[in-house]
């Protein structure tokens, strides 16, 4: 099991080098600084926001959080998140192409499907979203299990996970804990190229943490 965790992190590695020997950069953000310093950017009045943990520099959100000032493209996007394994309460990922709270794309799991004894809720793990035109409900009925996945390795519901989100013109794929297989693959719609980029979690449930994001930006 160790030999393939050390497998996957050298094949995710040389991916990621690859892009960056073609004079991609890597930016690091330690968004508790970014918060203290009030480099992000809440979508409404009074937004729930706090530092979660300084010693992983994590912060806690309800809603949807914008990083100022980064416009993103191309790329990949690396982060830890944390839910909560609470039933249709815990939805947690990343926004990017965003225009506003009504227009973008996003990446979200749903960590209290991870290990569903329901097998067809494990299949709703992870999703990918273009709001306002893709919601979920419009995915799932007319692509069944096209833009949503079960997640593997499963982590944890309740303890921090990893994510990698590459993002291309013309696709999206999302790998879990370094795992060297995405737990999700999907065409993009027609719909946005660039953008805002965010911590996303839904507003109308439970707070999420987010810690160590990076950005391999493919544009530049």
């Amino acid at each position: 099991m160790l030999q393939k965790a050390a497998l996957a992190s050298i094949t995710l590695y040389f991916f990621v080098c690859i892009f960056s020997a073609q004079g991609q950069q890597t930016v690091h953000y330690n968004l508790a600084k970014l918060f203290q310093e009030n480099k992000l950017d809440p979508t409404v009045h009074n937004q729930q926001i706090q530092q979660d943990s300084p010693q992983n520099q994590a912060i806690s959100v309800i809603g949807i959080l914008w990083l100022k000032d980064v416009n993103f493209k191309d790329g990949i996007i690396d982060i830890d998140l944390k839910g909560k394994d609470v039933q249709n309460m815990s939805f947690i990922g990343v926004a990017f192409h965003g225009k506003d709270t009504t227009s973008y794309d996003a990446v979200y799991f749903r960590p209290f499907n991870f290990f569903s004894p329901d097998t067809a809720r494990r299949k709703h793990a992870v999703e990918y979203i273009s709001h306002p035109d893709y919601p979920w409900e419009k995915l799932r009925a007319e692509h069944p299990l096209v833009y949503e996945h079960p997640v593997y390795p499963a982590p944890d519901p309740d303890k921090w996970f990893h994510a990698t989100i590459v993002v291309k013109q013309d696709s999206v794929s999302v790998y879990v804990n370094h795992f060297k297989t995405a737990s999700l693959t999907i065409k993009k719609p027609d719909t946005f190229s660039e953008g805002k980029i965010g911590l996303w979690t839904d507003p109308d449930a439970l707070s999420g943490a987010f810690a160590n994001l990076s950005i391999t930006d493919f544009s530049n």
